[in-house]
């Protein structure tokens, strides 16, 4: 059995606070600011649901520091009695996750996962699963539909499955399978779901309801 499974595990969120015309852009092209921020706090309620029901210690890290006076060691309104950080000012999404690994494993972690907020049909089980996984495994991934991924987890800070990657492309999920490859690492993947990003995502999430 993997050494990770006597440290706890920590799970890590990505998120924005939702403020008009500061999430969901590309979505927003598509059916206008007010109703694409009305579907990211729904997006933002499921996730929070899928977090407290799966029982793992999280923290969220918040891609702007909130746009009001904030109290950071008050939790946010949006994810009731969880930790949360702001995101530090890397130009690259990939800077900024390994970032968030490696203050998770230097508090203690033996298994980190990250997520985001996009993905509507993230659940408990998923999460445990994640996690279950890396006993076993190296590295757990959810491919997303779209060629990324809506999960990553790992028992130890990965710096290459962050560089050289096209963030936001196709290529993400195939670029980090083919280094984890490379490195030797033991892989797990999750079933495969369906980010929110446009509209056209938004009407396949709506017809599945």
């Amino acid at each position: 059995m993997n050494s990770a499974a006597a440290l706890p595990a920590h799970l890590l969120i990505f998120a924005r606070e939702p403020v008009l015309g500061r999430v969901k852009t590309r979505l927003a092209a598509g059916i206008g600011a007010e109703a694409a921020l009305a579907t990211y706090r729904q997006l933002l309620a499921l996730t929070a649901q899928a977090v407290a029901a799966a029982q793992v210690p999280a923290t969220v890290w918040l891609a702007e520091a909130p746009a009001l006076p904030f109290d950071s060691t008050q939790p946010r309104p949006e994810w009731p009695g969880l930790p949360w950080r702001v995101q530090p000012p890397a130009e690259l999404l990939g800077a900024r996750m390994a970032h968030a690994f490696g203050a998770a494993f230097e508090a203690g972690a033996g298994r980190a996962a990250i997520i985001g907020t996009d993905c509507p049909s993230l659940s408990a089980e998923l999460l445990r699963q994640a996690f279950e996984l890396l006993l076993t495994h190296d590295v757990v991934l959810g491919p997303a539909a779209d060629g990324g991924y809506y999960l990553l987890g790992m028992n130890k800070l990965e710096p290459d499955l962050f560089a050289n990657k096209d963030w936001s492309t196709a290529t993400v999920l195939p670029d980090t399978l083919a280094d984890a490859a490379r490195l030797g690492l033991r892989v797990a993947q999750l079933p495969t779901l369906h980010d929110v990003d446009s509209a056209e995502d938004l009407a396949i999430w709506r017809m599945s309801e």
